[in-house]
């Protein structure tokens, strides 16, 4: 920011001594338009000292990501979108066959597990009793009568949310690949943390009389912000920053208005 071409100095008038025309030596006091020098760079000094940033939802350095910033008064709006209550989609690998005691794949393994067993279909119906459970939660926490008109609305909106903070949710999850060991969930969820889903990973291994680590998450979507939005960092440069903070603009406000009116 501090390289860009800033704005010219200030004007002011100042009487200055010039030759008198009629010469011999007289001196008069002639109007001039002169550079106010509290403006001058090397006066002046840098025009941006600091730069208020703020993070929004985290990602732990485990995970890897869509991870969205507020600049200035971004840092507002990011306030509003929390309170917006707005689900995120991860993608989250598995591996079938041991433990560990963080539930990552890399952390210090505590046993094996035979895992010939398990099928697409055992993994599938397990999931469904994991999002039919915590869609009751989502009502639950949502605070709104299923019986009323409010309450259609919002559904067919799929503006239907926690009113306040609440335990993890899982809105949806599904199984994007299965090769055994290996397998690949999608999960959409709210107020969840990466640990969170690989803990998840985990109980579905011991629900699959078995065991399972976590190999990856992924954070694919945060609210309005997808990977198509995010800057890898050999993009990290004011131009791409400023660009990118344009073709957000929209979303974020369409969004804000849609969700807090």
């Amino acid at each position: 920011l501090n390289a860009l071409p800033g704005r010219a100095p200030r004007q002011r008038v100042r009487f200055l001594p010039a030759p008198a025309p009629g010469g011999g030596g007289a001196v008069e006091l002639v109007a001039a338009r002169v550079p106010v020098l509290a403006d001058h760079p090397l006066v002046r000094g840098p025009r941006f000292k600091k730069l208020k940033i703020g993070a929004g939802h985290r990602l732990d350095v485990k995970a890897s990501g869509v991870f969205v910033l507020g600049i200035g008064h971004g840092n507002k709006l990011l306030t509003d979108l929390y309170n917006c209550h707005l689900t995120k989609v991860y993608i989250v690998g598995g591996l079938f066959g041991k433990a560990t005691d963080d539930f990552s794949d890399t952390g210090n393994l505590v046993e094996k597990t035979t895992f010939d067993h398990i099928t697409r279909e055992n993994l599938e119906r397990i999931l469904a009793v994991i999002q039919g459970t915590n869609q009751k939660a989502l009502l639950m926490y949502s605070n709104i009568d299923m019986k009323t008109q409010e309450a259609y609305e919002l559904a067919v909106k799929g503006l239907i949310r926690p009113m306040g903070k609440s335990p993890p949710i899982i809105t949806a999850v599904r199984c994007l690949q299965f090769a055994l060991p290996e397998f690949q969930l999608e999960i959409h969820c709210l107020h969840e943390t990466q640990q969170y889903l690989r803990k998840m990973v985990h109980e579905i291994g011991l629900e699959l009389k078995s065991s399972a680590v976590c190999t990856q998450v992924r954070r694919i979507r945060d609210g309005v912000f997808t990977v198509d939005d995010a800057l890898p960092r050999t993009q990290w440069n004011l131009q791409s920053i400023q660009e990118a903070i344009r073709n957000c603009q929209l979303k974020v406000e369409t969004e804000l208005e849609k969700t807090l009116g």
